[in-house]
C-alpha cells in the first residue's frame, strides 16, 4: 500500500539508495594508510613500490574504505608526522590498515622501515633515521576491531655492505624478522617469511602487490582465504623462491575486509520485512559485471561467471574472456617475432653461413605469419565483444526508456520497474573515489595513468587537448572500454589505474627497435649500416682506380733499394799516387 506518497518497493528502493550512500556511517568504519618508497638519496631507488602503493590505493577505494591516505617517497620527518596523524584517525576507526613496499631492514631482532633521506652510515642510526615497525603497529592500535600491516619491505639491504658495527657482534640479517603481535586481532603479512628476501619482479609491480589487489578487496572473503590465496600466486610467479607469510591470529568468525554486500539485503528485508525484490539482485548482478569490466581481467570476470553461472551476463563475460584470451596470445606472438626478428640480426651481423640464414628467415616469416593472424583473431574477438556490449547498453536504454509503471489499486504493491535497478546503479557508489580535484589537475593525473599504459606520449599538463583525447580513444579500442574521450573522468582514471601493466601496443619509429616496454636505437656491427627498411646491411667495399693503383705500385717497385755508391774518381779526389802527384778527378762528358 501506499505510505507518504511510497509504495512498498519504493520504500526498498529508497533504503537501499539512502543504506548505500551512508554506508560510511552505519557500516564498520574502514581507514588505510599506503606508503611508496621508491627514491631512496642514499641506496639504489626501487622501481616498483610507487606503482605498489597506486595498485593498493585504487584496490582500498573500490572496496568502499573511508580513508585511504598514500604516501609516496617519505622523508623521515615527513613520514613521523604521517603516522602520527594516521594515529589519530585510527581512534575512531573499526578497521585500520597500513601498507607499505619500501626497504626494510633488521638489526638484533627488531624490523624498521627506511625512509627516503636516511643515511644509515652506522647501525645505531637506524634509531635515529628509520622506524622500527612496533611504530607502525602503535599508529594501528587503537583501532576497535581489526589492525592489519602489510610490509612489501623485504628485500636485500642496500646498507648493510656500507653500515659501520658499532657492536661486533651485532646481527644484521637478510629479510625482516619473524613477530609476533601482541595485541588480539591483530596481522601483519611480510611478501616474504622471516629471514628471505622479496621479488620486485619483472613487471611495473612486485608479484606481492599484484596478488595482493587480486584478492584482497573480495566483499566477505576471510583475511585468512586472502592470504592464503597470495602466498600461491607468488610462490606460482616466483618458482616457488618467494614464500608470502602472515604473523598473528584472529578468532573462529570469517574476519573479511571488505564485508559481503548480502549484509545489505538483509538490511532491507529486516526493515521491509518482506523479500526483496526480484529486480534488485539483477541490479547487482549488472554493477558486479561493470566492476569486473573495469577491472579487464581474467580473474575478474572468471570470478563474475562463478557468481552468477546461468545468467544473460555470464555469456556477456565469456565473450571478454575471449577478448583477454586473444589479446594474450597477440602479445605472445608479437614477442616470438621480436625474438626472431633479433636472432636474424643476430646471425646478418655475425656473417652466418647461408643455412643459418636461410633457417632464421623462414622461422621469421613464420612467426610473422603466426603473429598477422593472432592479431586478426584478437580484432575478431574485440569486435565481438565490443557488438555485445553495444547491444546490452541500446536493450538496457530501450527498456529504461520505454518500460512505464504499472498501474496498481491503492492497497496493492506496483509491479517493479524494468528501470528501477538502473536508477539504483546509476546512483554514486560509496565505493567510487570522490572527485576533490580541479578539472585540469583530474586530467594531468588522467594523462600520467594513460602514459603509463603506453596509450599517451605527451606531457602531463593537464591540458586535456586533442593528442590527450586520442590517447584515451587508444586506451578504449585496447582495454574494450567505452569511455568518454571529449573530456577527462574520475571512472576513466579509476579505471586505467587498474590495470597493471602495458594496455596499448608498443609502436617504435624510423632507426627503433621494441626491447621490452622501451624503444631502442638499432645498432649494426662494424662493416654494416642501418638501411631504409631499419636492418642491417653490409657496407660494400671501396675501390681504388685501377690506373692510380698501378702507378702506385710502379713507383715503388722502380725505387732503388739502396742509395749507389759515389763514382770512383769522385772518390779518390785528392788521394796521392806512387809519384806523389795528387789525383785529379775528371768527368766523362
Amino acid at each position: 500500500m501506499h505510505v507518504g506518497g511510497f509504495t512498498k518497493l519504493g520504500q526498498i528502493c529508497f533504503f537501499l539508495v539512502a543504506l548505500l550512500l551512508a554506508q560510511p556511517a552505519t557500516a564498520a568504519n574502514r581507514v588505510a594508510l599506503v606508503i611508496g618508497n621508491s627514491a631512496y638519496k642514499n641506496a639504489a631507488p626501487l622501481s616498483n613500490p610507487v606503482n605498489d602503493a597506486q595498485i593498493v590505493e585504487a584496490t582500498l577505494k573500490h572496496a568502499g574504505f573511508d580513508v585511504v591516505q598514500t604516501r609516496l617517497d617519505l622523508q623521515a620527518a615527513e613520514m613521523r608526522r604521517t603516522l602520527r596523524d594516521f594515529a589519530d584517525q585510527s581512534r575512531d576507526a573499526d578497521v585500520a590498515v597500513v601498507y607499505y613496499a619500501g626497504h626494510g631492514i633488521e638489526i638484533e631482532g627488531t624490523n624498521y622501515l627506511i625512509p627516503v633521506d636516511a643515511t644509515l652510515e652506522r647501525d645505531t642510526d637506524v634509531y635515529d633515521e628509520a622506524f622500527s615497525l612496533e611504530r607502525i603497529l602503535l599508529a594501528v592500535e587503537p583501532a576497535r576491531q581489526l589492525r592489519l600491516v602489510i610490509l612489501d619491505a623485504c628485500r636485500n639491504n642496500p646498507f648493510s655492505d656500507k653500515m659501520k658495527r658499532t657492536v661486533g657482534s651485532r646481527a644484521i640479517s637478510r629479510g625482516l624478522a619473524r613477530i609476533e603481535p601482541a595485541s588480539s586481532n591483530t596481522l601483519v603479512a611480510f611478501a616474504a617469511k622471516a629471514g628471505s628476501t622479496a621479488s620486485d619482479g619483472n613487471s611495473n609491480n612486485s608479484p606481492y602487490a599484484t596478488a595482493l589487489v587480486k584478492y584482497i578487496g573480495t566483499p566477505g572473503l576471510d583475511l585468512r582465504r586472502v592470504f592464503g590465496f597470495v602466498r600461491d600466486d607468488v610462490m606460482k610467479a616466483t618458482g616457488n623462491r618467494q614464500e608470502p607469510y602472515v604473523y598473528g591470529t584472529l578468532g573462529g568468525d570469517d574476519v573479511p575486509l571488505v564485508p559481503a554486500r548480502e549484509t545489505i539485503r538483509e538490511a532491507a528485508k529486516e526493515i521491509a520485512r518482506e523479500p526483496v525484490p526480484a529486480a534488485m539482485p539483477r541490479s547487482e548482478m549488472r554493477h558486479d559485471y561493470e566492476l569486473a569490466l573495469q577491472v579487464g581481467n581474467k580473474d575478474a570476470m572468471n570470478y563474475f561467471i562463478a557468481q552468477y553461472p546461468d545468467s544473460y551476463y555470464a555469456n556477456l563475460a565469456k565473450l571478454q574472456l575471449a577478448k583477454i584470451d586473444a589479446e594474450e596470445k597477440r602479445a605472445a606472438a608479437v614477442e616470438k617475432a621480436r625474438q626472431a626478428e633479433q636472432e636474424q640480426a643476430r646471425l646478418v651481423n655475425q656473417g652466418a653461413q647461408q643455412t643459418h640464414l636461410a633457417k632464421a628467415a623462414s622461422e621469421l616469416k613464420a612467426a610473422q605469419e603466426a603473429r598477422a593472424a593472432a592479431e586478426a583473431a584478437k580484432e575478431a574477438a574485440q569486435q565481438q565483444a565490443i557488438q555485445a556490449e553495444q547491444r546490452r547498453v541500446a536493450a538496457e536504454g530501450a527498456t529504461k526508456n520505454s518500460t512505464p509503471m504499472t498501474p496498481s489499486a491503492p492497497d496493492q504493491p506496483r509491479e517493479p520497474n524494468a528501470n528501477a535497478d538502473t536508477k539504483v546503479a546509476a546512483l554514486p557508489s560509496p565505493q567510487a573515489p570522490v572527485q576533490s580535484t580541479a578539472p585540469t589537475e583530474l586530467a594531468k593525473s588522467l594523462q600520467t595513468e594513460l602514459r603509463r599504459v603506453g596509450c599517451f606520449t605527451g606531457s602531463a599538463d593537464g591540458e586535456w587537448d586533442t593528442a590527450s583525447r586520442r590517447s584515451l580513444e587508444r586506451f578504449n579500442q585496447n582495454a574494450g572500454t567505452r569511455f568518454d574521450a571529449k573530456a577527462a573522468s574520475a571512472d576513466a582514471l579509476d579505471a586505467i589505474k587498474l590495470k597493471t601493466a602495458r594496455v596499448c601496443p608498443l609502436i617504435c619509429g624510423s632507426g627503433l627497435r621494441r626491447d621490452g616496454d622501451r624503444c631502442v636505437k638499432i645498432s649494426c656491427a662494424a662493416g654494416y649500416f642501418l638501411n631504409d627498411d631499419d636492418e642491417c646491411e653490409k657496407r660494400k667495399a671501396r675501390h681504388v682506380p685501377s690506373a692510380k693503383l698501378e702507378r702506385r705500385n710502379r713507383d715503388r717497385d722502380e725505387e732503388p733499394a739502396v742509395r749507389p755508391a759515389r763514382p770512383k774518381a769522385e772518390a779518390n779526389a785528392g788521394k796521392k799516387g806512387d809519384d806523389g802527384v795528387p789525383f785529379m778527378p775528371f768527368f766523362l762528358p
